[in-house]
């Protein structure tokens, strides 16, 4: 695969600019991503709904990644990262519409539609972002930039559970069988309907914003190649051993994160641990993924200095033995070794991206596409987690996550050794 550096200048203005333009999706996709954890709260209350039927909201949201991956790495291939960036932004702002007529009509199909589109639509910008954040300037920078991104995607998903606790569940109270007032109802309804509404507000600007100057992101983004249809990218996806590993190990780290946020309010409140009420443990989870945001912004600084893949195996085997402090010991001090571990998860998606991209022999977006499958990690191993805790209790639980990290250290061991084949942007070292 040849390399064009005189149609990107390594460093130039339009990169940079281009660049920035494209971590406002990070952060744009992280917000949304990260409200529906109190969503899911909120319609098992609105609706009268059992916890497994709230929890097809995070389902029908998490499976368009499994869904959509590749029909979207084939746009991308046909019509290029900005034209499908652009697509995106419209979906998702009118799978919002959807969201709003969902909360006025009272309606939770609506509301599961709206997520999928959502999802969707943030698929295609996963598959579009990740790669052109990474080719946005010198080759050798690739991982810096993406986990810098990555950043500003961790603080849109710290600030996202505040806000949507605030619009979705206040006076909200969830116990089987008890149906909500009329009154905290309607108020869920439009909690749920405001935050849609400035989303969407939000969509409009960034599709406006990227139509205008779609001129100058375009001549700063790297020549796409053609990739035939979905049957195409499949088949080089597939081909590709380390596109294969990189996607399994989307998938565990994935699944991993999600897992533990999800127990994470659970496990506080055990009386082996702090013994706190659900709602103080709910309100410290934001500390996980805040952990993420500023272990993303240390990661930046690291990966200027150190290998990518050493301190991946580095970072993922430090959370591997906080897991099993948390498996194995418990105690007071097990619920802030829980809450540290988003520090560690910090620089895994961006650095598994790059790392995949370097060694995988089929396109970046056929590769892309196959990654971001991998998130369907996150519908998936948290099921596996639950089923876990109601067997053998929560504690339990973490030895699934703890079993994702230690699959996580022997990827980035095996990815030190490999051959790298291409810098992430796709210059091809051969």
């Amino acid at each position: 695969m040849s390399s064009t550096p005189s149609a990107r200048p390594a460093g130039s203005s339009s990169q940079k600019a281009a660049f920035a333009a494209v971590t406002v999706l990070f952060f744009a996709w992280g917000f949304i991503t990260s409200l529906i954890d109190p969503l899911v709260a909120a319609v098992k209350g609105i609706f009268t709904l059992t916890t497994l039927e709230a929890q097809l909201s995070a389902f029908a949201f998490f499976i368009a990644y499994g869904v959509m991956s590749f029909p979207a790495a084939a746009i991308i291939g046909r019509i290029r990262a900005v034209p499908a960036i652009l697509l995106a932004l419209a979906t998702m702002t009118l799978a919002c519409l959807v969201m709003l007529l969902a909360a006025n009509i009272a309606s939770y199909p609506l509301v599961l539609t709206g997520l999928f589109m959502l999802a969707a639509g943030i698929t295609v910008l996963q598959v579009a972002a990740n790669p052109l954040a990474a080719a946005l300037g010198k080759p050798e920078g690739s991982h810096f930039r993406l986990t810098l991104s990555q950043t500003f995607n961790s603080f849109g998903t710290f600030l996202g559970p505040a806000l949507g606790a605030s619009l979705f569940l206040k006076g909200v109270e969830v116990s089987d069988g008890v149906a909500l007032t009329p009154a905290v109802r309607e108020a869920a309804l439009a909690g749920i309907d405001r935050a849609y509404f400035w989303i969407c507000g939000l969509l409009i600007v960034l599709l406006a914003f990227f139509f205008f100057n779609r001129a100058r992101i375009s001549a700063a983004a790297p020549p796409a190649q053609p990739t035939g249809g979905i049957g195409a990218l499949l088949s080089q996806a597939f081909s590709s051993r380390w596109a294969v590993l990189g996607a399994a190990a989307i998938f565990v780290y994935v699944g991993a994160e999600v897992a533990i946020g999800t127990q994470m309010a659970f496990y506080l409140s055990d009386k082996a641990i702090w013994g706190a009420s659900l709602e103080q443990a709910g309100k410290a989870v934001s500390f996980y993924w805040g952990g993420a945001m500023v272990g993303r912004a240390i990661g930046t600084v690291l990966l200027a200095r150190f290998p990518a893949a050493k301190l991946m195996v580095l970072f993922a085997a430090i959370a591997a033995a906080m897991c099993a402090y948390l498996f194995l010991v418990g105690g007071v001090s097990a619920g802030y070794i829980a809450l540290a571990i988003g520090l560690f998860n910090s620089i895994m998606f961006p650095v598994i991206f790059t790392l995949t991209l370097e060694r995988s022999s089929a396109s970046e977006e056929a590769t892309s596409g196959l990654l971001c499958t991998g998130i369907i990690g996150g519908a998936l191993i948290p099921a596996l987690a639950g089923a876990v805790t109601d067997a053998a209790g929560i504690f339990a639980s973490f030895s699934v996550p703890l079993a994702c990290y230690m699959l996580l250290v022997l990827f980035a061991a095996s990815a030190a050794k490999a051959p790298v084949l291409r810098r992430a942007g796709g210059e091809s070292l051969h």
